[in-house]
């Protein structure tokens, strides 16, 4: 896994820097230590050296002897007693050539030459550090230098092993609050990692069942940082895309029911034209073989050819209109819709007693609205048409016109069979059947499509319900006001 990857790198990482900055720090401080230690063993041989120069000069002052080194011999064990009392230190007295002369401890000076007394053989100053144990001493030579002749060596042994007892024990104290703190910092990047990758490990576990099509995976993190907001943008990105997907799902049924419609309706459409073609066709050959030898047969035949080039003629228009609706919009007037309802109502009145039905109608004067007219007369008939045609037999179609507030309201209502609600919210799709009736009369489904096509140029709107065995159709159009009127007029 490639989160198990990350949190093993931060693991080693971390203990890679803790581990190294360990390390430099241990080296730096005990090299400060080492310094420090250096330059306080130093500043105090200096003064040591100051101290016994002066006291072998006043010794040489004070017995008026010459400075030579046959003098410094003599009074060698005199200034060895004395400067081992004086300076707390070990002393030994050496001549030019680093023969012991005299020391009051010879086991504090080694017999071979080391490195200090060869040193000061030479005429130079140096001293040695020498560590066994918990003891640390120092050999100091230097040699003694009387009205500028050398008359010998003086050689220290000193002791100080309390000051680096003293160096070691802080340098181990501040080791140890070092790897504390070192730890302790470790410990917390540790925890740290783990609270930032193991919601990672969550994240990723998340999104491979999302990849496996699981879209119903949610992350909860309590947390109010960078973390959790990732979180909830995933839980958010995931529930769109389930939206998307259920709206792609709901297109693609759409599709798929507007595919089976369009078949649908070129089988009807073409059953619709076959029929009238093939019975006109055949009229059309035998009164053409025959001509008018049976005139019964010769007016019924011209008669039959009449009303199916009609009906072919209706239903062409009516294509012709939805195509119309869909791309065209008509110039906008002043239009009395009472009085076209009113027309229209008294000319339908014919088809409606074909049927065995009556119009009952109730519309005010002056229902004024901005349209086309051709279209508000088509809105009517096509309205009307249909309650005729769906209503029970022997029904009254109810019309009515009214104003409401700055809108006006058209009420077609007729008694009917119950209608579904699924049923109700398709009736505006093109070529769509509610009754097998509807094929029967001629009818391709556009009369309603075409209804809503006109009042949607017109901002209006329509309501359809079906209530106590009572189709109810409403239209409502924007009234015309007064403003309006007189910027028309």
């Amino acid at each position: 896994m490639m989160i198990r990857k990350i949190s093993i790198k931060f693991l080693i990482g971390f203990f890679l820097i803790f581990s190294l900055s360990f390390v430099v720090l241990d080296q730096t401080v005990k090299e400060f230590i080492r310094s420090s230690n250096q330059s306080l063993v130093t500043d105090e041989l200096e003064g040591l050296k100051n101290n016994s120069n002066g006291y072998v000069y006043q010794a040489f002052l004070i017995n008026h002897y010459s400075n030579n080194q046959l003098y410094f011999g003599e009074i060698a064990k005199e200034i060895a007693v004395d400067l081992n009392r004086m300076t707390d230190s070990r002393v030994g007295i050496y001549s030019l050539t680093g023969k012991l002369l005299y020391t009051p401890d010879r086991s504090a000076f080694p017999s071979d030459m080391q490195s200090d007394l060869q040193q000061a053989v030479a005429g130079n100053t140096a001293y040695s550090i020498t560590y066994n144990g918990k003891s640390t001493t120092v050999l100091f030579s230097y040699p003694v230098i009387i009205d500028g002749a050398k008359v010998g060596i003086l050689r220290f042994h000193k002791d100080f092993s309390s000051l680096y007892q003293q160096t070691g024990q802080i340098l181990q104290i501040t080791l140890y609050i070092a790897l504390a703190i070192f730890v302790a910092a470790f410990l917390f990047s540790y925890i740290l990692s783990r609270h930032i990758t193991i919601p990672l490990v969550q994240l990723t576990k998340a999104s491979t069942e999302v990849k496996k099509g699981n879209l119903g995976i949610r992350l909860h993190f309590k947390r109010k940082d960078e973390i959790g907001r990732l979180a909830e943008n995933f839980n958010d990105m995931i529930g769109k895309i389930s939206h998307q997907i259920e709206i792609i799902e709901k297109d693609r049924d759409h599709l798929k029911q507007l595919h089976e419609q369009e078949k649908r309706f070129f089988d009807n459409i073409t059953h619709e034209l076959k029929t009238p073609l093939t019975s006109i066709l055949g009229y059309a050959e035998i009164i053409r073989q025959n001509g008018e030898k049976d005139p019964i047969f010769f007016t019924k035949g011209m008669n039959h050819i009449i009303e199916e080039s009609r009906r072919l003629h209706s239903m062409v228009l009516k294509l012709l209109e939805v195509s119309r609706n869909n791309h065209m919009t008509h110039e906008r007037r002043i239009v009395d819709a009472g009085i076209i309802l009113r027309d229209v109502c008294e000319s339908m009145t014919i088809r409606a007693n074909r049927y065995h039905k009556r119009i009952q109608y109730d519309v005010i004067d002056e229902l004024l609205l901005l349209g086309d007219r051709d279209g508000v007369r088509q809105l009517f008939i096509n309205l009307i048409d249909n309650a005729i045609k769906h209503s029970l037999p022997g029904s009254i179609v109810s019309v009515k016109g009214k104003r409401v507030e700055d809108r006006i309201e058209f009420v077609f209502s007729n008694p009917s069979d119950p209608l579904d609600s699924e049923y109700i919210s398709r009736l505006f799709q093109p070529f769509y059947f509610v009754h097998s009736v509807d094929i029967e009369e001629g009818s391709v489904g556009l009369g309603l499509s075409i209804v809503k096509s006109i009042i949607k140029q017109m901002d209006g709107a329509i309501h359809i319900t079906n209530e106590h065995n009572f189709t109810i159709v409403t239209v409502q159009l924007i009234a015309l006001s007064e403003v309006e009127m007189e910027t028309s007029s």
